[in-house]
C-alpha cells in the first residue's frame, strides 16, 4: 500500500488526500449527528431521512449537498447547515496542509536535517505517520463537536479508535513520530518508542515475560475501566465494605454492555499474545501504543479523580479519559503528555470568555485535548527534542516522585480555588 502511495506523483497524492478529506468530513458529520449520546439528529444526508422530507442523491455530495439541504431549516433551525459545510470544506484543506508539513517539508524533523540526504528514505515513515494522523484527525473532529454539543464523548468513537491505533502500531513501528538525537554532532533518528528518550529496550528485553505482563495489564485495565462500575464510599461507611462490594459488582454486570467488553478483551488478549510471539517491530510498536494508551488515559483519569475530590464536583468526564487513551495509542505517551499540558493554553481564553458572558464555569475539555494534540504534532521537534526529552533525561529516576509531587500540588491549588469560589458565592 505504501509502495503504491509513494509511486504516485505529488499532484496525484494531493488530489487523493483532498478526496479522502471530503469523505472524512462527511463521515465526521454523520457520526456527530447520528451517534450523539443524548439527542441524535437526522441532519446528515447519510443518515435517516426526517419524516415529511425527501432527499436526493446530490444531497450527499460533500460540501455542495449542504447548500441544497438548507431547505430543511424549519426542521433543524436557521443556519444548521453552516457548521457541517465548514467541516467538510476545512478538513480536506487542513489535511493537505498537514501533508505538506509532514511529507514534503519534513516538519517533524529538526530544521537543520530536512535537506540532508539521509532523510531521502523518510518517505515510507512519513507516509505511515501522515495516514495515522489522518485517521486521528477525523476521529478527533467528530469527538470535538459532539463534546461541544452535549458535553460528552461517546465510546462509539474512542473505543474503535483506540483498537484501530493498536492495530496500526502492531502493523508498523513507523507510525510514531521521529526522535532525533545528536551524538558528537552526528544525528541519529528513529520512531519515538515507549522507551524514548532512554532507548533501553532491545530484542531480549522486549521478549521478556515482564513486557507481556505489562501489555496484558494495560489492556485489561482499559477494558475494565470501560465497564459501568461505581464505588460508593458513602455506602461503604454506612453499610459496610461487603455491601459496597456487592453494589459495585451489581453495577458492573447489571447491563449487557459488559458482554461486549468481554469479547473485546478476549480478542485483544489473544492478539497481544500472538504479536508478542512474533516479536520484532510488531511487538515493539504494539507495546509502544499500549504504553501510550495507559499514560494518555491514565494521566487524565488520575487528574479527574483528584480534581473531583478537591472541588467536590465532577471535574472531567470519563470521555476525556478514553479520548486521551485513543490519542496516546496513536501518537505515543510522550506526545500525549505534551498534548495534555498544551490543552489549557488552547482552552483558557475561551473558558474565561464563556464564564464572563454566561457565568457558566463548566466547559467541555475534550476539544482542547484535541487542539493540544494538533499543536503537539505541528511543534513536535521543538516541543519534544528541545524540551520534554531533555527534562526526562534530567529527571531520570526522579520522574515518578516529581509527578507525584505535581499531582499533590495540583490538589492543594484546586482545594484553595474551591474555598475562594465558596467565599465569593457567599460574600
Amino acid at each position: 500500500m505504501l509502495a503504491f502511495w509513494i509511486d504516485l506523483s505529488v499532484p496525484m497524492q494531493q488530489t487523493l488526500i483532498f478526496m479522502i478529506g471530503l469523505t472524512g468530513g462527511s463521515l465526521a458529520n454523520y457520526v456527530i449527528y447520528r451517534f450523539a449520546y443524548f439527542q441524535p439528529r437526522k441532519i446528515s444526508p447519510w443518515g435517516p431521512t426526517p419524516t415529511g422530507t425527501q432527499r436526493e442523491w446530490f444531497d450527499r455530495i460533500p460540501c455542495l449537498g449542504w447548500l441544497g439541504l438548507r431547505r430543511e431549516w424549519k426542521l433543524h433551525g436557521r443556519g444548521f447547515w453552516i457548521r457541517p459545510l465548514m467541516i467538510e470544506l476545512l478538513l480536506p484543506i487542513g489535511l493537505l496542509w498537514l501533508y505538506r508539513f509532514e511529507c514534503l517539508d519534513q516538519g517533524l524533523w529538526p530544521a537543520e536535517l530536512r535537506s540532508l540526504e539521509h532523510l531521502s528514505g523518510y518517505q515510507n515513515g512519513a507516509a505511515s505517520i501522515f495516514w495515522t494522523h489522518v485517521v486521528l484527525v477525523v476521529l478527533m473532529t467528530a469527538a470535538t463537536f459532539i463534546d461541544f454539543d452535549e458535553r460528552t464523548i461517546p465510546d462509539v468513537i474512542t473505543i474503535p479508535g483506540t483498537c484501530l491505533g493498536l492495530l496500526l502500531a502492531a502493523s508498523s513501528l513507523q507510525i510514531f513520530m521521529p526522535t532525533t538525537v545528536f551524538i558528537e554532532g552526528v544525528p541519529y533518528g528513529g520512531p519515538t518508542t515507549f522507551d524514548s528518550p532512554w532507548f533501553h529496550a532491545d530484542s531480549d528485553s522486549l521478549a521478556a515475560s515482564e513486557c507481556l505482563m505489562v501489555g496484558l495489564s494495560i489492556w485489561s485495565t482499559w477494558c475494565f475501566a470501560l465497564t459501568d462500575w461505581r464505588w460508593s464510599s458513602a455506602l461503604c461507611r454506612r453499610r459496610g465494605f461487603f455491601r459496597a462490594v456487592k453494589h459495585f459488582t451489581q453495577g458492573v454486570f447489571h447491563y449487557g454492555y459488559w458482554k461486549i467488553l468481554f469479547i473485546i478483551w478476549s480478542i485483544g488478549t489473544l492478539g497481544i499474545l500472538v504479536v508478542w510471539n512474533w516479536q520484532g517491530e510488531h511487538w515493539h510498536g504494539l507495546l509502544t501504543a499500549l504504553v501510550g494508551m495507559a499514560v494518555g488515559g491514565g494521566v487524565v483519569w488520575i487528574i479527574r479523580i483528584i480534581a473531583t475530590w478537591a472541588l467536590n464536583v465532577e471535574a472531567m468526564g470519563f470521555g476525556d479519559v478514553t479520548l486521551m487513551a485513543m490519542i496516546g495509542a496513536m501518537v505515543g505517551w510522550q506526545a500525549a503528555l505534551v498534548a495534555f499540558f498544551l490543552s489549557p493554553f488552547a482552552a483558557i481564553l475561551i473558558v474565561i470568555g464563556r464564564y464572563l458572558v454566561t457565568r457558566d464555569a463548566y466547559t467541555p475539555f475534550g476539544p482542547y485535548l484535541c487542539a493540544g494534540t494538533l499543536a503537539t504534532i505541528l511543534g513536535w521537534d521543538r516541543l519534544y527534542r528541545l524540551w520534554l526529552a531533555d527534562n526526562l533525561l534530567l529527571l531520570g529516576s526522579m520522574l515518578l516522585w516529581f509527578s507525584i509531587a505535581m499531582l499533590g500540588l495540583m490538589a492543594v491549588m484546586l482545594m484553595v480555588w474551591r474555598q475562594i469560589k465558596i467565599r465569593m458565592l457567599y460574600s
